[in-house]
């Protein structure tokens, strides 16, 4: 029996955590990251998980790629992420040139550069940080993506339209029961938007969080989880289905640790299950497949989203991000500022600014209960959503006076 294609995608990202700036600083001091200090909270954290994750998933990667020509994936790093790869750890950089040289088996998918939510203020900031991310990988790694991934896997009708405009064709998002309206998840989608000539991939969440959350669960009934059963339920597909695995790379190492066995469990599946594909890869299955048909693209179902979703949490919206208050306030006060920051043309006040943008920020002032309060709680960076919020609004105030001196 033929196995159904599998599509990976992994993300590599690390926020710049806000370092605690006293009200009593405020204009002393402009370097909200502590990136000065060889101690910073910043550089330990990227360095722990880089011992972790990213260094071993990295080499296993890339050591699987040589070993299974049929093996394939892809991933995107945020622009703030290999910023810190290349001030703490280099040879991430190494790692990751060495698997785009195998550009037939690994794809680079584009996305934010801040791993911001500045699509839902402010198209021109949104577009303007896409093509940052656009030249800094071009810089590093001579690649010009193809497929888009935004932050956190937003995806709305009207987000589509933005990336159509930036002149990609394929995008992700995430397969949502009540958009998705009894259609299977594992076929390619064309957008809701005029003129459509953006293309989708959705996320199988069943699959991929029996590994990004369920793997080293011993209370879940399906525990331990072999490559040969997650194969054989993997199975139930047929060849013609895509099988889209997403999640965060600190899956491998860090989420599950390396005595979960995740690594092996992850070596083997790769050489028991035959057939793989990258994003751009599956796309031109599915579009190749309707030319043998005599179809055209129109053929392809509709995912039509007028309302935005995400990967994050049971709701699989934007709460997450702006469910109270707390939310709601930073990022209100946080893009009113905009149109004077981008008017001083200061690139260090810029670019605090835009580190604002960056979606953590938000995650960690979420005050949710139950199981998404708990995951939200594992993932703060601070010790509670309310010392997020007064970190933000003081280094916010701050970048205020900073920008009211310039006047």
């Amino acid at each position: 029996m033929s196995n159904p294609r599998v599509c990976f995608y992994f993300l590599l990202h690390q926020p710049m955590r806000l370092d605690n700036v006293s009200v009593f600083n405020l204009g002393l001091n402009s370097d909200y990251f502590n990136l000065q200090d060889k101690n910073n909270q910043n550089r330990q954290v990227f360095l722990k998980v880089a011992k972790k994750s990213y260094l071993p998933m990295l080499t296993i990667l890339l050591d699987l790629v040589k070993k299974h020509p049929h093996f394939c994936f892809s991933f995107s790093a945020s622009g703030v992420f290999l910023e810190q790869a290349q001030l703490w750890q280099p040879k991430l950089i190494t790692l990751l040139k060495k698997l785009l040289a195998h550009d037939q088996q690994v794809e680079l998918v584009a996305e934010n550069y801040y791993h911001s939510l500045s699509f839902l203020y402010s198209t021109s900031q949104f577009q303007s940080q896409v093509r940052e991310y656009l030249k800094l990988v071009w810089k590093l790694f001579k690649v010009r993506p193809k497929t888009f991934r935004n932050t956190e896997l937003i995806y709305s009708n009207t987000i589509a339209a933005q990336v159509q405009k930036l002149g990609f064709d394929l995008t992700f998002a995430e397969g949502v029961d009540r958009y998705l309206q009894g259609r299977p998840k594992t076929q390619l989608f064309r957008a809701n938007i005029p003129d459509p000539q953006l293309y989708l991939l959705l996320k199988h969440a069943e699959f991929s969080d029996d590994i990004a959350f369920r793997f080293s669960n011993k209370g879940w009934g399906e525990h331990p989880l072999t490559a040969d059963k997650y194969i054989a339920w993997l199975d139930q597909y047929s060849p013609q289905d895509f099988i889209n695995l997403f999640m965060d790379f600190e899956t491998f190492g860090e989420h599950q640790w390396a005595d979960t066995g995740i690594f092996e469990f992850f070596a083997d599946f790769v050489a028991k299950h035959k057939s793989f594909t990258t994003p751009t890869a599956a796309k031109k299955l599915a579009l190749d497949g309707l030319v043998k048909m005599e179809l055209s693209p129109d053929a392809l179902p509709v995912y039509d989203v007028p309302v935005p979703i995400s990967w994050a949490d049971q709701e699989r919206d934007l709460s997450a991000w702006l469910d109270n208050d707390l939310q709601k306030d930073a990022l209100q006060k946080l893009f009113v500022l905009e149109k004077k920051i981008l008017s001083t043309k200061d690139t260090h006040l810029i670019k605090d600014w835009q580190y604002l943008t960056t979606s953590d920020h938000f995650y960690y002032m979420c005050t949710k209960y139950f199981s998404d309060g708990d995951v939200h709680a594992y993932f703060n960076a601070y010790q509670s959503p309310l010392e997020a919020y007064r970190r933000f609004c003081i280094v916010l105030a701050d970048l205020d006076g900073r920008l009211s001196s310039l006047s």
